[in-house]
């Protein structure tokens, strides 16, 4: 069983996952828990940090985490929020800051003698992001740090390892704060560092071995990295046990059913294509709105994947490429939702309606460890670099009805456009990539006659975790190359334009 190494309790900040990201690159292994759900037993834990918040300790809205068995007894961090209800809640006062205090900051004082600010100096550059700030310290608190506007920018609790810090250090713009969370976990707590792709792969295999036996896993490949270092990681624990079901829904890229199944079969999986083409494009008849769409797609592979999972005699467990994200998401501070699956995994809906047992092995991390895992396992480096795609396929790139002319149009823009960016180097600078039909005609003039067909949008964007996303500036000679390619090369197609909007306002798809 994985040793449970610290234990990040959410009081709904937006950095929290930021947090855990951070911890986990200093090869730490870290969860996140609702602030109000701690875990009964802390034995495992070595380390507690607190996140901040959007809610103020001195509103109507205070979160009540139960410290009783954390603080004074575990080294414990408040980060922002967590730092003020400290020092409100411990003899301190927390007031309306006289400044918004937001952005950039820098430490103009640091209590050199501390290890919690080693191998950090006076000037580092910090992250601010609240509206309350720290007027008086706790009880037997000692300022450790500084800025120009935040006097307690930083304190200790004496005759404790606790600290409350005013500044976010697992952003990008807190220079050293990778380095503070190493001072706080390595030297402080003496947290060991030994979460790695191989140690995640072994006890990973190790826990499947024990939950599954001998029983029988079905699977659903979509061919992307999650479904894929799943199957490779199942693979490993239960071998031939391991029955993956690809299916195609008529709505993947230019052949990619084939050049993906063949991938998987070159791996050793025990895969079945199943070409469903007909079915989804017959169930997605007339059928405009994107929502009912997602719908009828959803419910076409429902029907496809149990008609197979049927024909494997006695299956007992459906195995899902749910990641840390989709499950941190479904868990809501306040005592929202327990973990549901988001709607786009290709299997939402079936553990109701096929009464399998579930297994998840990668319920537990991030996309980017994710690929970090899958390179450990000697996946191709090609697959695991892949862009996300999703599951509802070309359905939604479509804008409108669908009909198979449609899809073959786009298929063919597509390919020009993804292989384009492969070919110029453009492709691992991207996040995602991908075209859409409009729903418009537009006038051109193609020899000496006039036309009147399609036009198609081109969109490429930069993320980390896809919920903010920029546009790519790729290269205006690229851009020009790739619109006279696709509209010498693909039927029914005059004019192509290039989307330039951020997320947000505006999503990566545009169903």
């Amino acid at each position: 069983m994985q040793q449970h190494n610290v234990l990040i309790l959410d009081f709904g900040s937006q950095y929290t996952q930021l947090i855990a990201r951070r911890v986990r690159e200093l090869n730490i292994y870290c969860e996140i828990h609702p602030y109000n759900k701690i875990p009964e037993s802390l034995e495992n834990f070595k380390a507690v940090i607190l996140s901040g918040s959007p809610n103020s300790v001195r509103g109507e809205l205070v979160l009540h985490p139960d410290l009783s068995a954390i603080k004074g007894k575990k080294p414990l961090l408040a980060v922002c929020y967590g730092a003020q209800y400290l020092a409100h809640f411990s003899g301190g006062k927390v007031a309306e800051s006289n400044t918004r205090e937001y952005g950039r900051a820098n430490l103009s004082y640091i209590k050199t003698s501390e290890n919690f600010f080693r191998n950090i100096v006076e000037g580092s550059q910090v992250w601010m992001s609240h509206s309350d700030t720290i007027k008086e310290l706790p009880t037997n608190a000692v300022l450790l740090a500084s800025t120009t506007d935040v006097e307690n920018a930083a304190y200790k609790i004496e005759g404790e390892d606790t600290f409350g810090i005013q500044f976010h250090p697992e952003v990008y713009h807190s220079t050293d704060g990778k380095q503070l969370l190493a001072n706080f976990l390595v030297d402080i707590a003496k947290v060991e560092q030994n979460w790695t792709p191989d140690s995640f792969v072994d006890s990973t295999v190790a826990a499947i071995q024990e939950k599954v036996g001998n029983d029988k896993v079905v699977l659903g490949l979509s061919g992307g990295v999650d479904s894929s270092v799943a199957a490779v990681l199942l693979h490993k624990a239960i071998g031939k046990n391991l029955y993956c079901i690809f299916v195609n829904n008529g709505l993947l890229r230019k052949n990619e059913f084939e050049s993906v199944l063949n991938q998987y079969q070159g791996m050793g999986l025990n895969v079945k294509g199943v070409d469903a083409s007909e079915r989804f494009l017959s169930a997605l008849k007339d059928v405009s709105d994107p929502e009912l769409k997602r719908k009828a797609i959803g419910n076409a592979f429902i029907e496809v994947f149990d008609d197979e999972a049927h024909q494997i005699k006695d299956v007992k467990w459906l195995a899902q490429g749910t990641i840390y994200p989709d499950v941190i998401e479904s868990v809501s501070v306040n005592g929202g939702p327990s973990a549901t699956i988001k709607s786009h995994h290709n299997v939402g809906g079936l553990p109701d309606f096929m009464k399998l047992k579930i297994v998840e092995p990668l319920r537990m991390i991030f996309k980017d460890e994710v690929r970090r895992v899958g390179a450990s396992l000697g996946i191709d480096k090609e697959l695991l670099g892949r862009h996300p795609f999703p599951g509802p396929g070309l359905a939604i790139r479509i804008l409108g009805d669908i009909t198979p002319e449609k899809v073959r149009i786009l298929q063919e823009v597509d390919a020009i456009f993804i292989n384009g960016l492969k070919e110029d180097g453009l492709y691992d600078k991207v996040w995602q990539a991908g075209a859409m039909l409009l729903p418009v005609n537009s006038v051109g003039v193609m020899g000496d006659e006039r036309t009147y067909e399609k036009v198609v949008a081109l969109r490429a964007v930069e993320s980390t975790d896809g919920m903010t996303a920029d546009w790519v500036d790729l290269p205006y000679k690229f851009l020009q190359k790739t619109s006279n390619k696709i509209i010498n090369q693909v039927k029914g197609v005059n004019r192509v334009v290039y989307d330039i909007s951020s997320k947000p306002p505006a999503t990566i798809e545009w169903e």
